[in-house]
């Protein structure tokens, strides 16, 4: 049986100018076409236009959809991978989504909502080195976390993390030896306050990881710009390296 393209159209919901497009990309040609230039359909073309349609429904685009149909591709690992796609759209959008709540909550406190450390998820600078390292669920886990407080907590949190991070500056300038108690109290403080981050090894109990982290850490306190600054120079920030070093080094 054959049927035009304005009766295929009509049945499947559709209008003939989609048809004739899905022809023009080579995704749906018709057929025959009649002398008379009518596009006709077959039993063989319609069971394909129904499984591009569920495949277009489901929110594949037009390109995976042809790889999938004309290279006999699994269907199943086509949409295991658009989920994936759609997940981490969600994620993004997410994340947009606290971020404008952070400066509506900003601007009705009377609040700068230009804080641009309070306005970032906890991990999103470094997504790629978190996620090759330690795996997506532990990105995850700690950006819920973060962007499922409020304002006044991230404020909170970085008021915490400030006067952890002014503890390590003045013991550094004081010439605290890394190995020393002084420094032992400090890295027990930076255990405890990496411990209430949900994902990380150390909140998880992960005592292996949690040794490689602090030892991530301290490398990377030394080698990115920011933390170096953040620690009052590279001296600063390679004390709390070598402080979380021998910390580990013990644990082993």
């Amino acid at each position: 049986m054959e049927w035009t393209i304005h009766q295929v159209a009509a049945d499947a919901g559709v209008t003939s100018r989609t048809l004739r497009h899905y022809d023009a990309i080579g995704l749906l040609p018709p057929s025959r076409v009649g002398d008379n230039g009518y596009r006709y359909y077959d039993s063989v073309a319609v069971a394909r236009l129904q499984r591009i349609l569920l495949l277009r429904d489901l929110g594949l685009n037009l390109s995976v959809i042809a790889d999938v149909l004309d290279r006999e591709e699994d269907e199943e690992a086509a949409l295991a991978e658009h989920i994936g796609s759609l997940e981490a759209e969600r994620d993004r959008l997410d994340r947009r989504i606290g971020a404008v709540r952070y400066t509506l909550d900003a601007r009705r406190s009377g609040r700068d909502p230009s804080m641009g450390t309070l306005l970032e998820g906890f991990n999103d600078p470094y997504e790629e080195e978190v996620v090759a390292r330690w795996g997506e669920e532990v990105f995850r886990k700690s950006n819920a976390w973060w962007h499922g407080k409020t304002t006044t907590q991230r404020i909170e949190w970085k008021r915490e993390t400030d006067a952890l991070v002014t503890a390590w500056t003045a013991a550094w300038r004081d010439g605290v030896d890394p190995a020393s108690g002084r420094a032992r109290e400090l890295v027990a403080r930076h255990v405890e306050w990496l411990r209430r981050i949900p994902g990380t090894p150390v909140a998880e109990g992960d005592r292996e990881r949690s040794v490689e982290l602090l030892r991530c850490l301290g490398d990377t306190y030394v080698e990115d710009p920011g933390f170096v600054d953040t620690y009052g120079g590279p001296e600063g920030a390679a004390f709390v390296r070598d402080a979380l070093r021998a910390h580990a080094d013990r644990a082993v």
